[in-house]
């Protein structure tokens, strides 16, 4: 049997601490099996976040700044280097148990990329991924960052899509630590921004997709290797 897969939008723009402590309690939930597996969509309030990996130098505003714009600064237990979230950037939390799926970073790294890449095929735009680096990619520049967290095979951080960010924010930073690389957008690339409802709409048809199809996939190994002994 497919694992359920519920959809919570956030109204917003939702602050990155408010955000963590939903997915730190649903993530919780899950583990102990009181909740199905659940991915939230919301934009977030303007804020920089330092990943695991993160370099400070790669912030390029001093805090006075960041204060005066409005921009808060956020260390964050998911992987990667510094990233911005804010208006105008879907971002996807997904609270899965991988137990009843696969246990697999590289898998679930991989089936995130792809469900980024289905949406935007939709909207005609062609991305992929680009050697060495995750997230999506159009050419050189990139549309989508993925940065997770996974704790006894539960997940939580996740995916975030620039539809029509604030580009003056993303000046403040060295986008994930990468310097010979360019961003880009929905807006950008389509010429107009689409609704950013209409955008999680395609992203939830576009996730199903590819999660059900790795389920069917992964129940169709076992029933396999089950029956070679």
């Amino acid at each position: 049997m497919r694992p359920r897969i519920s959809f919570e939008r956030l109204p917003g723009p939702v602050p990155y601490g408010d955000a963590f402590e939903i997915q730190r309690a649903r993530r919780d939930a899950v583990e102990r099996g009181e909740a199905p597996d659940t991915v939230f969509l919301l934009e977030h309030a303007p804020v920089i976040t330092l990943g695991r990996k993160a370099d400070a130098a790669h912030v390029l505003a001093p805090p006075e700044k960041l204060k005066d714009l409005g921009v808060a600064l956020v260390p964050s237990d998911r992987g990667g280097d510094v990233t911005y979230h804010g208006p105008g950037q879907m971002v996807a939390y997904p609270v899965l148990d991988l137990r009843r799926r696969r246990c697999s970073v590289q898998w679930y790294l991989r089936s995130l990329e792809e469900a980024l890449i289905r949406l935007l095929a939709d909207y005609g735009i062609t991305a992929d991924r680009l050697e060495g680096h995750t997230g999506v990619w159009v050419g050189n520049e990139k549309i989508a960052a993925v940065g997770v967290g996974i704790r006894q095979w539960v997940t939580f951080h996740g995916v975030a899509l620039n539809v029509a960010p604030d580009w003056g924010h993303w000046s403040l930073i060295v986008p994930c630590g990468i310097r010979d690389r360019g961003l880009t957008s929905m807006a950008r690339l389509l010429g107009h921004t689409p609704p950013m409802a209409e955008v999680m709409d395609r992203f939830e048809r576009a996730f199903l997709g590819v999660f059900s199809e790795n389920a069917d996939a992964e129940a169709s190994a076992g029933k396999e290797r089950i029956h070679g002994g």
